[in-house]
């Protein structure tokens, strides 16, 4: 499972001093459960899931991924963790299906393995029809289902969405969606941040409230609900981070 303990990230700022991006957070998500990071953007839930896939240091407290420290192993966490960030970077003139043969190839897996998972992953996301064009050709929703299946071509046994939907039309948000379910009935554990309420709805089994480095309570959507006494998540949300 995930298990992030008294994570906190500070950063040093010329005009500003020190800014504490992540605030001492604690969470768990385990094995078959999504878990919703929701906030504003600037809450810090980006910087919490950079830390977890180990592109950045935290600068205290702990997370460990299936039993291996972030911090100590980074190495061993990337082979356990599938990172989708906000930044696409994809290779202009390579298809996708190069591309994911190309991440498959640095994960040390043989052709066999990267043809087979690619072939379910392609199917999963929908992307048959545009996976032996040129990415620079793409629309945003095909780039982002490559780099999704980039993510994960290794199959590890934890996903890392960071605002996997943002900017995206219906169709393209709808089947991202059902992939990350997908993983979740695999087995899978799932952390998934969104500032989309409805969205957190949907497909979270826990939800953790983070709004200025801090997180301000978790639990399931109802047990939200029901400690806010409000009937939406906007509202809940609205009245957990002014309250």
């Amino acid at each position: 499972m995930i298990e992030a303990t008294n994570l906190t990230k500070l950063f040093k700022d010329k005009k500003r001093g020190e800014i504490r991006a992540v605030d001492n957070i604690s969470f768990t998500c385990r094995p078959g459960e999504i878990y919703g990071l929701l906030g504003p953007n600037g809450a810090g839930k980006t910087t919490t899931l950079r830390m977890l896939s180990t592109a950045i240091k935290p600068t205290s407290g702990s997370a460990v991924i299936y039993g291996v420290d972030v911090a100590k192993e980074p190495q061993r966490v990337r082979s356990r963790v599938g990172f989708l960030s906000g930044n696409t970077g994809l290779y202009a003139r390579l298809s996708p299906r190069e591309m994911v043969t190309y991440f498959g190839r640095l994960y040390g897996m043989t052709p066999a393995t990267i043809k087979e998972r690619a072939e379910r992953i392609f199917g999963m996301l929908d992307m048959h029809d545009f996976a032996d064009g040129r990415n620079e050709k793409l629309s945003s929703g095909m780039k982002q289902k490559v780099s999704i299946a980039r993510s994960v071509i290794h199959d590890p046994p934890a996903m890392v969405f960071d605002e996997p939907t943002t900017g995206l039309d219906v169709i393209s948000s709808r089947t991202i969606v059902n992939f990350i379910r997908q993983c979740r009935d695999d087995g899978k554990t799932v952390i998934f941040s969104t500032h989309i309420m409805s969205e957190a709805m949907r497909l979270c089994d826990k939800i953790g409230i983070i709004h200025q480095g801090k997180l301000y309570t978790e639990g399931t959507v109802q047990e939200i609900l029901d400690q806010t006494a409000t009937t939406d998540l906007e509202s809940a949300f609205i009245k957990i981070v002014e309250g």
